[in-house]
């Protein structure tokens, strides 16, 4: 299913671009592991796309695995122009792109496909939130991805019900999370993806908000012996960007192909993960990990709690002069479409 997909996007995109006219060399960085199934799913997708579409003619520089510098750095160097295309995490880089932490809320969406789909029509080109945040920052969305919900791990602690979270240290991205963690009595403490294995051995953390297919990658699965399931504790927002001044030195057919096999990238991209996210969880409970589902009245009462994360996100960025409350009112808007 998953080549099929591919090669459906792959036929239909070479059907309909033009082929570019100029020879470019793109230097495309991000912090996943090698092998990371984002990376290798839509990152490098995307570029077999661009490749084959093009004759060869725009080639690829791919720097993984924090080869050019943080996660955190990533945004600043797209803008700078030592990268053309960055990876930009929305929460890591809070202070520049507040409102692109929407679509990391516990909204009413349960698959990586709706949400990207949703984030996808905001963010790029031309949407609400690329004329509130990305454009004023100078870059422009090229690939999205909003990973399924994220689950509470813990590395001891059984988890019996609600009160099982209180008073340990969890690890979040910032933003919505954050709220998330207080809510069932956490402490969020807010470290990138790629850093989070080390605080979880050395006891900085007593347990992570993560993805199912993030765990494997990440090695962290042997590191914890409980985790929810068939809850939302919010997700994460992936994105690719290239900085305007890089893409207005590109030529015309140059920026369809890029811009049209990123679109067909981002739709196959949130397929897989959908379909990996059921397959990977199995993987991490055949290590050792046991899931847990919440009683029932516990259930209800983060449902009711999740709920009101949106609302308390928009107020805070709201009181920063931030049009979080138009952004959010769009994002469930498309989430429902």
């Amino acid at each position: 299913m998953i080549k099929k997909t591919m090669g459906a996007a792959l036929a239909a995109l070479m059907a309909t671009a033009a082929v570019p006219a100029m020879a470019e060399t793109i230097r495309v960085g991000d912090s996943f592991p090698v092998g990371h199934y984002i990376a290798e799913n839509m990152t490098k997708v995307w570029m077999d796309m661009v490749s084959k579409q093009s004759n060869g003619g725009v080639t690829f520089e791919y720097f993984p695995a924090e080869q050019m510098g943080k996660a955190k750095d990533m945004l600043q160097l797209t803008q700078s122009g030592v990268l053309d295309v960055g990876y930009v995490g929305a929460s890591y880089v809070a202070d520049k792109l507040p409102l692109s932490s929407v679509g990391e809320l516990p909204e009413a969406f349960t698959t990586s496909c709706a949400g990207t789909k949703a984030f996808w029509q905001i963010a790029k080109p031309g949407g609400v939130l690329d004329k509130a945040e990305f454009a004023p920052n100078g870059v422009r969305v090229l690939m999205v991805m909003v990973l399924p919900p994220y689950q509470i791990f813990t590395k001891s602690q059984e988890i019996t019900g609600i009160d099982s979270f209180k008073g340990l240290k969890l690890r979040s991205t910032g933003g919505s999370k954050e709220i998330a963690v207080r809510l069932v009595g956490g402490v969020p403490v807010s470290i990138p993806a790629p850093e989070a294995r080390e605080a979880l051995s050395r006891g900085t953390l007593d347990g992570i908000l993560f993805p199912h297919s993030s765990m494997i990658p990440y090695e962290m699965h042997p590191l914890v012996k409980y985790a929810t399931q068939n809850t939302n504790f919010g997700s994460f927002v992936v994105t690719y960007t290239i900085s305007q001044s890089r893409w207005d030195k590109l030529a015309p057919d140059v920026q369809k192909v890029l811009a049209e096999a990123g679109e067909a990238a981002t739709m196959h991209g949130c397929e897989v993960a959908d379909q990996l996210d059921g397959k990977d969880k199995q993987t991490i409970a055949d290590s050792g990990v046991k899931f847990v589902d919440l009683p029932p009245a516990d259930a209800q009462k983060v449902a009711e709690m999740m709920a009101t994360v949106g609302d308390q996100w928009a107020n805070a960025l709201e009181g920063r002069g931030k049009p979080a409350k138009e952004i959010l009112a769009a994002f469930r808007a498309a989430v429902k479409n």
